[in-house]
């Protein structure tokens, strides 16, 4: 079964919404119906939504801790608020870049300095809020969006690859299809190829993932790695769910998914022979990986990963830069996933 889809990975499933209600332990539904609370309140009982924004935050794959944390930190960023954010950051060490333009910040003082910069332009009803959040209090992908004005004229939907230590980012690095946000806007502002950081400082945080999202990442990627589709299907579980946010190609089922992974091996950009995993986060559930390519149409990304209590995949997300592939790419795979 193929769905050709708008933003995935950014909405909540009437699935997503009753695990959500489950895993949290407070009525999530019922908190949905409830008057948007205030930033002061973000820290309160009302279940996982976000003050002044209508969305229902999914954690059915993250824990309550991270959950709550991941909240009250993008709560104080969208008060515009630089010192009350940096409170969410380690002193040393910190990194924080966003993979697609190349802006890099190594120590607490700079990310202050160009917080402090930014807010103050920021509109008055302008928000950064999460809508999925998958892992832990060691390490967790975060979907939010930046609405329109934070960064410039259109919204951004990235994903997050953050790290904590003792309830503080010690690295965060953003992911997120510049064909969203606009050819031409994310070309102004990304800074110079021989400018961009080659290092992501992965090695600063430590790999502290749950080794059973170690397993099935560095499985699933040797399998993209290797143009096996057939075999990166026996890591997803029976009703599936694989999604491709710059393709805007939804895939259901370890059949369908396995054809569109051998049909587009040459095509996929987190796929062949260049491919390596860069970093992995997340828990025994909700996580994934960045990698890195040396080839193909966009060099880093990230996969996002739900998997079931047998260590199955029950969904995946891929996020990279759109903005870097030509029309004719994201033409070819769309129709790959057209079925025969």
């Amino acid at each position: 079964m193929v769905r050709i889809s708008k933003q995935a990975g950014n909405g909540m499933t009437r699935r997503g919404l009753l695990q959500g209600a489950a895993v949290g332990g407070v009525g999530i539904a019922g908190a949905s119906l409830l008057p948007a609370p205030t930033a002061s309140a973000v820290g309160a009982s009302n279940g996982f939504v976000f003050p002044g924004v209508d969305v229902v935050i999914d954690g059915s794959h993250a824990t309550t801790d991270v959950t709550l944390l991941v909240r009250e930190y993008l709560a104080r960023k969208s008060e515009a608020d630089p010192d009350g954010t940096m409170t969410f950051f380690s002193r040393n060490p910190v990194t924080y870049i966003d993979a697609v333009l190349g802006w890099s910040w190594y120590d607490w003082d700079s990310l202050r300095t160009a917080l402090g910069q930014f807010m103050p332009n920021w509109p008055k009803e302008g928000k950064s809020y999460p809508t999925r959040i998958l892992g832990n209090s060691t390490g967790a992908m975060v979907f939010f969006t930046d609405t329109a004005g934070l960064f410039g004229s259109s919204e951004i939907r990235a994903v997050g690859v953050i790290n904590f230590s003792d309830r503080r980012i010690t690295r965060q690095i953003d992911y997120w299809d510049g064909r969203h946000f606009g050819i031409s806007d994310t070309a102004k502002l990304r800074v110079p190829t021989d400018k961009f950081p080659a290092d992501f400082r992965e090695s600063t945080v430590g790999e502290t993932a749950a080794q059973t999202m170690k397993n099935v990442s560095y499985k699933l990627a040797r399998a993209l790695r290797n143009g096996d589709g057939a075999g990166a299907a026996d890591l997803f579980a029976p009703g599936a769910v694989f999604e491709d946010v710059p393709a805007h190609v939804q895939i259901v089922g370890p059949r369908s998914i396995g054809s569109y992974l051998t049909g587009t091996a040459s095509l996929l950009p987190y796929s062949g022979q260049g491919t390596a995993v860069r970093h992995i986060v997340g828990s025994a559930t909700g996580g994934g990986y960045e990698w890195t390519a040396a080839d193909g149409s966009a060099s880093r990304g990230v996969i996002a990963l739900e998997l079931d209590s047998w260590g199955k995949i029950t969904r995946l997300t891929a996020m990279w830069d759109g903005s870097q592939a030509d029309d004719s790419m994201l033409v070819s795979l769309s129709q790959k996933a057209i079925e025969r």
